[in-house]
C-alpha cells in the first residue's frame, strides 16, 4: 500500500470514528429515557432497532418488561443475562405503570359508560391517543382488555367488561 493510500485510509477511519462519536453524543443528548442505573445499556441495546421515544412511552411491570426484553434477545439484542436483569430492573423502576408519565395530550374520548374507567385505568400505562387513533374490530377489544387485565391492569371483572363494551362501541369497526 502506498503512503498516499495509507493516509487516505487513516483519514477515512478518523472521519468515521468522529462521525460515530458525534452521532452517539447527539443520541445521548436527545435521549428521552429517564436517568437511572441501566439507562445506558437500554440506550445502546434498544436503539439498534428502536427509537427510544417509543420505549419511553411504554409502561409495564417487571414481568411484562422481562417478556419484552427476552423477546428482543431472541431477536438478536446483544445482552448478557446480567444485563437483561439490569435492563428489566431499570425499565420496571423507571417505566412501570403510572411512573414518569409524560403530560398527556388532550384526547377527547366520547361520553359513555366506561369513559372514566378508560381515562383512569388504561391511562396508567397507555397514552389515550393510542386508543383514540386506532380503529379495531369490535370483537378484538375483548382479548385486548383481557390481556391487559392478565398483565396486571387494576380492573375488576365487571370493570373490564365495561371498558371492553365502551371501546368496542366507540373504537370498533
Amino acid at each position: 500500500m502506498s503512503i498516499t493510500s495509507a493516509r487516505g485510509v487513516a483519514f477515512a477511519s478518523a472521519v468515521a470514528v468522529i462521525a460515530l462519536a458525534s452521532q452517539a453524543q447527539a443520541q445521548q443528548n436527545n435521549n428521552p429515557l429517564p436517568p437511572g442505573d441501566g439507562r445506558d445499556i437500554v440506550s445502546v441495546a434498544c436503539s439498534q432497532c428502536h427509537y427510544l421515544g417509543t420505549i419511553a412511552k411504554i409502561r409495564d411491570g417487571a414481568a411484562g418488561w422481562r417478556v419484552y426484553v427476552s423477546n428482543m434477545v431472541l431477536r438478536g439484542a446483544q445482552l448478557t443475562p446480567a444485563e437483561v436483569d439490569k435492563v428489566v430492573n431499570y425499565l420496571a423502576t423507571n417505566l412501570g405503570p403510572g411512573i414518569n408519565l409524560p403530560p398527556p395530550r388532550p384526547v377527547a374520548l366520547p361520553d359513555g359508560s366506561g369513559k372514566q374507567l378508560v381515562e383512569t385505568r388504561c391511562a396508567l400505562c397507555h397514552d389515550l391517543e393510542r386508543v383514540a387513533a386506532v380503529k379495531r374490530k369490535k370483537q378484538d377489544w375483548t382479548p385486548i382488555v383481557a390481556n391487559m387485565a392478565a398483565w396486571g391492569a387494576p380492573v375488576t371483572a365487571d370493570e373490564a367488561k365495561t371498558i371492553t363494551n365502551y371501546l368496542a362501541a366507540n373504537f370498533g369497526d
